[in-house]
């Protein structure tokens, strides 16, 4: 994409909630990007949901709020199908003058994850499946969208229903040419368990393109269902007592001669495979708070509601927070199932992949797989209970200390305790006005 032709375009980071931060820039800033042109303050990829500054941050008054320096991705300009005009968006990385990254963007987590794994000569393919639901938020609570088709607003569930993917096709197919628009792999699209609730798998790719890919995934969602009447969100309970939203990842890791290291030519898997298993298994509960960043996530995470709370592992068992589906063994990988909608893809792909390297590193044995229904089986260590319990296990565990840096961890628990203190000062019935359309 030509970005001179433009009349301006986007530049953008990913902040701890996953939001976007930049600039719009004139065309005469295409040549200058790769040379530092846009600087941002480091404190604006720290700022809390509603974009505040975070009291108390060395981010701020402490460092005199200093700038670091955006440059663009790997990743390269992409349009942007939901605005009107023609323009495009080119995904950024905030560094400091030195060229060192600033160890609070989120991309720069999963990138240092994913070094490790090269130094191991290995790289890693994900893909992520990723929930939403389709709502009317026009009044004072959501509410089901209409039927585009019947003009009748939807009630029920309608689980693989095709009458209710055929009723919404003219915003599906806008969101399919958008995501090939702008180098999304979207594949399969289906109906949810959900009132409204829809699920669109990507392909799996090299894990960085999947976290990158994943981000924009929500942005184009969120920006088509606005041009279509609606609202899209990936809240990870937008209704009380309707299904949640969930983002589950599949991975895989491969050898410098593009071997799957966990197939052992059976349905069982290699030691290795194993023992990252086992390694998610142990960050489970720290990491919390990075599959359930926000106080409307612990509503999702309810024994029993299909979000998984204890930490377990199986063979093709839906139930368990951890799954290693069939199929032929050159594809063996591992389901990770436990986040919600709202999470940012590059922490969560950090976390997970973080926490499976360090089991493979040392070497960990996970318990035995169980059988049944998880939510049923006493003793499994459980994920922290709430969002206060999540933000101290985060910032105090031994595990997200060796997948997070110092200065993430202390910059993520401190913009949420001051999200914690905002919320409480909200009525309790206006929170998902919040959340609806940020996370």
């Amino acid at each position: 994409m030509d970005l001179s032709t433009l009349h301006t375009f986007r530049v953008a980071a990913c902040d701890l909630n996953g939001q976007m931060r930049g600039k719009r820039v004139p065309p005469s800033y295409a040549e200058k990007l790769e040379k530092g042109a846009v600087r941002m303050p480091f404190s604006a990829l720290n700022v809390d949901l509603w974009g505040a500054d975070i009291d108390g941050s060395p981010l701020v008054f402490e460092t005199g709020d200093a700038d670091g320096v955006l440059r663009p991705t790997d990743r390269g300009p992409v349009p942007m199908p939901w605005i009107a005009s023609q323009t495009a968006l080119v995904p950024m990385s905030l560094y400091d003058d030195t060229g060192a990254p600033f160890p609070g963007d989120p991309r720069h987590a999963l990138s240092a994850i994913l070094a490790r794994y090269a130094r191991n000569g290995w790289s890693v393919l994900a893909a992520t499946e990723l929930e939403f639901t389709l709502l009317d938020s026009a009044g004072e609570r959501p509410r089901p969208p209409f039927n585009p088709i019947t003009k009748r607003r939807l009630v029920d569930e309608s689980v693989l229903s095709m009458a209710e993917m055929d009723a919404f096709d003219a915003f599906f197919t806008d969101l399919y040419d958008g995501c090939a628009a702008m180098g999304i792999p979207a594949q399969t699209a289906i109906s949810e368990s959900g009132i409204g609730q829809f699920e669109i798998n990507l392909n799996h790719q090299d894990a960085m393109r999947c976290a990158d890919d994943t981000w924009l995934f929500k942005a184009l969602t969120r920006g088509l269902a606005r041009k279509h009447g609606f609202t899209a969100t990936f809240m990870a309970k937008p209704y009380p007592e309707d299904a949640g939203n969930g983002m589950h990842v599949h991975f895989s890791v491969l050898d410098g001669q593009g071997r799957n290291v966990f197939n052992d030519g059976g349905p069982d898997g290699t030691e290795t495979l194993r023992a990252a298993i086992a390694g998610c298994l142990a960050a489970m509960p720290g990491s919390t708070l990075v599959f359930a960043p926000h106080g409307n996530s612990y509503t999702r995470l309810i024994p029993g509601a299909h979000a998984p709370t204890g930490a377990s592992w199986a063979y093709e068992n839906r139930t368990a927070a951890l799954r290693v589906p069939g199929g032929p063994p050159a594809a063996r990988r591992i389901e990770h199932r436990v986040a919600g909608g709202d999470i940012n893809p590059y922490l969560m792909l950090a976390a997970v992949l973080g926490a499976a390297l360090i089991g493979i590193e040392d070497r960990l044995q996970p318990p035995s797989p169980i059988t049944g229904n998880a939510y049923e089986i006493d003793g499994l260590p459980q994920l922290a209970p709430d969002w206060a319990a999540a933000i101290a296990a985060f910032e105090t565990d031994p595990l997200v200390a060796r997948i997070f840096a110092p200065d993430l961890i202390r910059n993520m628990a401190l913009t949420k305790r001051q999200e914690i203190v905002r919320f409480a000062t909200l009525p309790e019935d206006e929170h998902w006005l919040s959340y609806l359309e940020t996370v």
